[in-house]
Protein backbone atom coordinates (compact mmCIF):
# COMPACT_ATOMS: atom_id res chain seq x y z
CA UNK A 1 0.00 0.00 0.00
CA UNK A 2 1.02 3.59 -0.71
CA UNK A 3 0.57 6.76 1.34
CA UNK A 4 -2.75 6.56 0.50
CA UNK A 5 -3.33 4.17 3.13
CA UNK A 6 -3.38 6.93 5.87
CA UNK A 7 -5.82 8.80 4.12
CA UNK A 8 -8.63 9.69 6.58
CA UNK A 9 -12.59 9.87 5.47
CA UNK A 10 -14.81 12.12 7.74
CA UNK A 11 -17.14 9.13 9.58
CA UNK A 12 -20.57 8.94 9.12
CA UNK A 13 -21.00 8.48 12.76
CA UNK A 14 -19.39 6.76 16.13
CA UNK A 15 -19.95 3.62 14.65
CA UNK A 16 -19.60 4.06 10.96
CA UNK A 17 -16.34 5.42 10.85
CA UNK A 18 -13.64 4.43 8.08
CA UNK A 19 -11.21 3.05 9.61
CA UNK A 20 -7.85 4.22 9.30
CA UNK A 21 -5.04 2.24 7.92
CA UNK A 22 -2.03 1.69 8.81
CA UNK A 23 0.69 1.27 5.84
CA UNK A 24 3.59 -0.47 8.35
CA UNK A 25 1.17 -2.82 9.75
CA UNK A 26 -0.39 -3.30 6.42
CA UNK A 27 3.28 -4.44 4.61
CA UNK A 28 3.96 -6.59 7.55
CA UNK A 29 0.61 -8.06 7.65
CA UNK A 30 0.62 -9.17 4.06
CA UNK A 31 4.03 -10.28 4.26
CA UNK A 32 2.98 -12.61 7.39
CA UNK A 33 -0.20 -13.58 5.28
CA UNK A 34 1.79 -14.64 2.41
CA UNK A 35 4.01 -16.71 4.90
CA UNK A 36 1.20 -18.39 6.47
CA UNK A 37 0.11 -19.44 3.14
CA UNK A 38 3.30 -20.76 1.97
CA UNK A 39 3.71 -23.12 4.99
CA UNK A 40 0.11 -24.40 5.26
CA UNK A 41 -1.02 -24.69 1.35
CA UNK A 42 0.74 -26.39 -1.61
CA UNK A 43 0.17 -23.18 -4.00
CA UNK A 44 -2.10 -20.52 -4.68
CA UNK A 45 -3.86 -20.67 -8.07
CA UNK A 46 -5.91 -18.53 -10.15
CA UNK A 47 -8.70 -19.85 -13.34
CA UNK A 48 -6.89 -18.16 -15.90
CA UNK A 49 -10.68 -18.60 -18.18
CA UNK A 50 -11.96 -15.77 -15.67
CA UNK A 51 -12.07 -12.08 -15.78
CA UNK A 52 -9.22 -10.08 -15.32
CA UNK A 53 -9.73 -8.36 -12.04
CA UNK A 54 -7.55 -4.91 -13.07
CA UNK A 55 -9.42 -1.87 -12.77
CA UNK A 56 -9.01 1.71 -13.68
CA UNK A 57 -7.71 3.53 -10.34
CA UNK A 58 -10.60 6.23 -10.03
CA UNK A 59 -13.18 3.93 -10.10
CA UNK A 60 -13.93 1.71 -6.88
CA UNK A 61 -13.88 -1.95 -6.33
CA UNK A 62 -16.28 -4.31 -4.65
CA UNK A 63 -15.22 -7.85 -4.05
CA UNK A 64 -17.69 -10.37 -3.02
CA UNK A 65 -16.95 -14.00 -2.48
CA UNK A 66 -18.27 -17.42 -1.06
CA UNK A 67 -16.77 -18.09 2.70
CA UNK A 68 -15.71 -21.92 3.12
CA UNK A 69 -12.88 -21.22 4.96
CA UNK A 70 -10.86 -19.81 8.09
CA UNK A 71 -8.67 -18.80 5.26
CA UNK A 72 -10.46 -16.94 3.08
CA UNK A 73 -9.79 -13.36 4.66
CA UNK A 74 -5.96 -14.46 4.51
CA UNK A 75 -6.37 -15.14 0.82
CA UNK A 76 -8.36 -11.88 -0.25
CA UNK A 77 -5.39 -10.19 1.67
CA UNK A 78 -3.04 -12.17 -0.41
CA UNK A 79 -4.86 -10.97 -3.53
CA UNK A 80 -5.47 -7.62 -2.56
CA UNK A 81 -1.69 -6.56 -2.48
CA UNK A 82 -1.10 -9.02 -5.83
CA UNK A 83 -4.01 -7.60 -7.65
CA UNK A 84 -4.54 -3.84 -6.19
CA UNK A 85 -0.88 -2.48 -4.70
CA UNK A 86 -2.14 0.98 -5.10
CA UNK A 87 -5.72 0.87 -3.56
CA UNK A 88 -6.52 0.95 -0.10
CA UNK A 89 -8.61 -2.15 1.03
CA UNK A 90 -11.49 -2.37 3.47
CA UNK A 91 -13.34 -5.23 5.09
CA UNK A 92 -16.38 -5.13 7.29
CA UNK A 93 -15.80 -7.81 9.49
CA UNK A 94 -18.12 -9.28 12.64
CA UNK A 95 -18.18 -6.28 15.63
CA UNK A 96 -17.29 -8.86 18.30
CA UNK A 97 -14.14 -10.30 16.42
CA UNK A 98 -13.39 -6.65 15.68
CA UNK A 99 -13.05 -6.11 19.44
CA UNK A 100 -11.12 -9.18 20.25
CA UNK A 101 -8.43 -8.40 17.56
CA UNK A 102 -8.79 -4.81 17.68
CA UNK A 103 -5.72 -5.03 15.51
CA UNK A 104 -7.72 -5.54 12.74
CA UNK A 105 -8.76 -2.02 12.72
CA UNK A 106 -5.49 -0.83 11.53
CA UNK A 107 -5.49 -3.07 8.37
CA UNK A 108 -8.99 -1.84 7.17
CA UNK A 109 -11.45 -3.86 8.51
CA UNK A 110 -14.58 -2.55 9.98
CA UNK A 111 -17.33 -3.77 12.63
CA UNK A 112 -20.18 -4.72 12.20
CA UNK A 113 -23.34 -6.06 14.20
CA UNK A 114 -25.07 -8.74 11.61
CA UNK A 115 -28.20 -9.53 11.55
CA UNK A 116 -29.47 -6.08 12.83
CA UNK A 117 -31.30 -3.38 11.58
CA UNK A 118 -28.25 -0.88 13.22
CA UNK A 119 -25.57 -3.15 11.93
CA UNK A 120 -26.90 -2.91 8.73
CA UNK A 121 -26.99 0.89 8.58
CA UNK A 122 -23.58 1.05 9.88
CA UNK A 123 -22.30 -1.19 7.28
CA UNK A 124 -23.79 1.17 4.44
CA UNK A 125 -22.33 4.00 6.09
CA UNK A 126 -19.27 3.17 6.02
CA UNK A 127 -18.86 1.04 3.09
CA UNK A 128 -19.82 4.11 1.17
CA UNK A 129 -17.80 7.00 2.64
CA UNK A 130 -14.48 3.85 1.75
CA UNK A 131 -15.97 3.93 -1.54
CA UNK A 132 -16.54 7.73 -2.46
CA UNK A 133 -13.97 9.60 -4.37
CA UNK A 134 -11.39 9.89 -5.32
CA UNK A 135 -12.38 6.15 -6.50
CA UNK A 136 -8.99 4.03 -5.28
CA UNK A 137 -10.51 2.21 -2.63
CA UNK A 138 -11.63 -1.63 -2.46
CA UNK A 139 -13.99 -3.55 -0.77
CA UNK A 140 -13.57 -7.19 -0.30
CA UNK A 141 -16.86 -9.23 1.36
CA UNK A 142 -17.46 -12.59 2.25
CA UNK A 143 -20.65 -12.00 1.24
CA UNK A 144 -22.74 -15.38 2.34
CA UNK A 145 -21.97 -13.61 6.00
CA UNK A 146 -20.83 -17.18 7.19
CA UNK A 147 -19.12 -20.30 6.38
CA UNK A 148 -20.08 -22.54 3.79
CA UNK A 149 -20.12 -25.49 1.58
CA UNK A 150 -18.73 -24.25 -2.09
CA UNK A 151 -21.60 -26.47 -2.90
CA UNK A 152 -24.48 -25.11 -1.30
CA UNK A 153 -26.80 -24.10 -3.94
CA UNK A 154 -28.96 -21.93 -3.85
CA UNK A 155 -25.93 -18.91 -2.69
CA UNK A 156 -27.79 -17.06 0.74
CA UNK A 157 -26.20 -13.67 0.42
CA UNK A 158 -26.58 -11.17 3.00
CA UNK A 159 -28.58 -8.34 1.82
CA UNK A 160 -25.91 -5.77 2.78
CA UNK A 161 -24.51 -6.10 -0.64
CA UNK A 162 -27.33 -5.81 -2.64
CA UNK A 163 -28.69 -2.58 -0.49
CA UNK A 164 -24.67 -1.17 -1.22
CA UNK A 165 -24.72 -1.74 -5.17
CA UNK A 166 -28.40 0.11 -5.44
CA UNK A 167 -26.46 2.93 -3.70
CA UNK A 168 -23.75 3.81 -5.78
CA UNK A 169 -22.93 5.94 -8.58
CA UNK A 170 -20.14 4.39 -10.12
CA UNK A 171 -18.41 1.09 -9.07
CA UNK A 172 -17.21 -1.82 -10.76
CA UNK A 173 -18.44 -5.09 -8.40
CA UNK A 174 -16.77 -8.39 -9.11
CA UNK A 175 -17.63 -12.19 -7.81
CA UNK A 176 -14.78 -14.02 -6.53
CA UNK A 177 -14.69 -17.61 -6.36
CA UNK A 178 -12.43 -19.32 -3.18
CA UNK A 179 -12.08 -23.53 -3.22
CA UNK A 180 -9.68 -25.51 -1.05
CA UNK A 181 -8.90 -28.81 -2.89
CA UNK A 182 -6.54 -31.54 -1.89
CA UNK A 183 -4.62 -33.32 -5.28
CA UNK A 184 -1.13 -35.07 -4.90
CA UNK A 185 0.85 -33.36 -1.89
CA UNK A 186 -0.18 -33.65 1.66
CA UNK A 187 -1.25 -29.89 1.46
CA UNK A 188 -4.21 -28.33 -0.49
CA UNK A 189 -4.15 -26.17 -3.29
CA UNK A 190 -6.18 -22.42 -3.20
CA UNK A 191 -7.94 -22.46 -6.33
CA UNK A 192 -9.81 -18.96 -7.07
CA UNK A 193 -11.46 -17.81 -9.59
CA UNK A 194 -12.47 -14.25 -11.01
CA UNK A 195 -16.42 -14.33 -12.19
CA UNK A 196 -17.71 -11.58 -15.01
CA UNK A 197 -18.03 -8.14 -13.83
CA UNK A 198 -20.96 -5.72 -12.77
CA UNK A 199 -20.27 -1.85 -14.30
CA UNK A 200 -22.23 0.79 -12.23
CA UNK A 201 -21.63 3.83 -14.51
CA UNK A 202 -24.53 6.75 -13.82
CA UNK A 203 -25.96 4.88 -10.57
CA UNK A 204 -27.45 1.46 -9.16
CA UNK A 205 -30.68 2.91 -8.05
CA UNK A 206 -31.72 2.28 -11.80
CA UNK A 207 -32.46 -1.32 -10.01
CA UNK A 208 -34.44 -2.63 -7.22
CA UNK A 209 -33.19 -4.49 -4.25
CA UNK A 210 -34.82 -7.96 -4.74
CA UNK A 211 -33.02 -7.61 -8.59
CA UNK A 212 -29.79 -6.72 -7.07
CA UNK A 213 -29.60 -9.86 -4.83
CA UNK A 214 -30.88 -11.99 -7.43
CA UNK A 215 -28.49 -11.04 -9.80
CA UNK A 216 -25.27 -10.97 -7.58
CA UNK A 217 -26.34 -14.37 -5.89
CA UNK A 218 -26.65 -16.11 -9.88
CA UNK A 219 -22.82 -14.60 -10.88
CA UNK A 220 -21.04 -15.88 -8.11
CA UNK A 221 -22.91 -19.62 -8.51
CA UNK A 222 -22.21 -18.86 -11.89
CA UNK A 223 -18.41 -18.70 -11.09
CA UNK A 224 -17.93 -21.13 -8.66
CA UNK A 225 -19.57 -23.94 -11.06
CA UNK A 226 -16.88 -22.56 -13.89
CA UNK A 227 -14.49 -22.98 -10.76
CA UNK A 228 -15.73 -26.55 -10.19
CA UNK A 229 -14.52 -28.58 -13.21
CA UNK A 230 -10.78 -27.54 -13.22
CA UNK A 231 -11.01 -28.62 -9.49
CA UNK A 232 -12.32 -31.53 -10.16
CA UNK A 233 -9.93 -32.08 -13.20
CA UNK A 234 -6.63 -31.86 -10.23
CA UNK A 235 -4.33 -30.83 -12.92
CA UNK A 236 -2.01 -27.74 -12.29
CA UNK A 237 -1.34 -26.58 -15.84
CA UNK A 238 -5.18 -25.52 -16.11
CA UNK A 239 -4.27 -22.53 -13.27
CA UNK A 240 -1.72 -19.58 -12.97
CA UNK A 241 0.33 -20.13 -10.00
CA UNK A 242 0.53 -17.08 -8.23
CA UNK A 243 2.17 -18.45 -5.01
CA UNK A 244 3.61 -21.83 -4.42
CA UNK A 245 4.17 -23.13 -1.34
CA UNK A 246 4.86 -26.65 1.08
CA UNK A 247 5.59 -29.72 -0.43
CA UNK A 248 7.18 -32.82 0.80
CA UNK A 249 6.03 -35.89 3.16
CA UNK A 250 8.63 -34.87 6.49
CA UNK A 251 11.69 -33.44 7.13
CA UNK A 252 13.06 -36.34 8.30
CA UNK A 253 11.95 -38.58 4.83
CA UNK A 254 12.82 -35.41 2.91
CA UNK A 255 16.39 -35.56 4.30
CA UNK A 256 16.75 -38.65 3.59
CA UNK A 257 15.36 -38.26 -0.38
CA UNK A 258 17.67 -34.95 -0.19
CA UNK A 259 20.82 -37.12 0.65
CA UNK A 260 20.20 -39.91 -2.07
CA UNK A 261 19.66 -36.86 -4.94
CA UNK A 262 22.80 -35.44 -4.19
CA UNK A 263 25.04 -38.67 -4.19
CA UNK A 264 23.58 -39.48 -7.76
CA UNK A 265 24.22 -35.93 -8.64
CA UNK A 266 19.93 -35.39 -9.31
CA UNK A 267 18.18 -31.90 -8.69
CA UNK A 268 16.14 -32.21 -5.59
CA UNK A 269 12.33 -31.74 -6.01
CA UNK A 270 10.20 -32.39 -2.39
CA UNK A 271 7.28 -32.29 -4.25
CA UNK A 272 5.01 -36.31 -4.60
CA UNK A 273 3.98 -35.18 -8.11
CA UNK A 274 6.29 -32.99 -10.86
CA UNK A 275 4.61 -29.49 -11.30
CA UNK A 276 3.72 -28.83 -14.95
CA UNK A 277 4.10 -25.95 -17.14
CA UNK A 278 1.68 -23.80 -16.03
CA UNK A 279 -1.38 -22.52 -18.70
CA UNK A 280 0.12 -18.74 -18.72
CA UNK A 281 2.41 -16.64 -16.65
CA UNK A 282 2.24 -15.55 -13.38
CA UNK A 283 1.45 -12.42 -11.88
CA UNK A 284 -1.05 -10.09 -11.35
CA UNK A 285 -3.71 -11.23 -13.98
CA UNK A 286 -5.78 -14.44 -14.18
Amino acid sequence: MGDAGTTSIAPADARGRVPRISPLLWRWFGWYAERALRKSFHAVRVDPTGADPATPGDVPVIIYSNHPSWWDPMVAIFLARRWFPDRRHYWPIDAAMLEKYRFFGKLGFFGVEPGTARGGASFLRTATAALAPPGDACLWIAAEGEFADVRRRPLRLRPGLAHLARRLGRARILPLALEYAFWTERTPEVLVRVGESIEIDGGGAARDVEDWQADLARRLEVNLDALSAPTMGRDPAQFTTLLGGAAGTNWAYDAWRRARAAVSGRRFDPAHMPEPRPAAPGGGRP
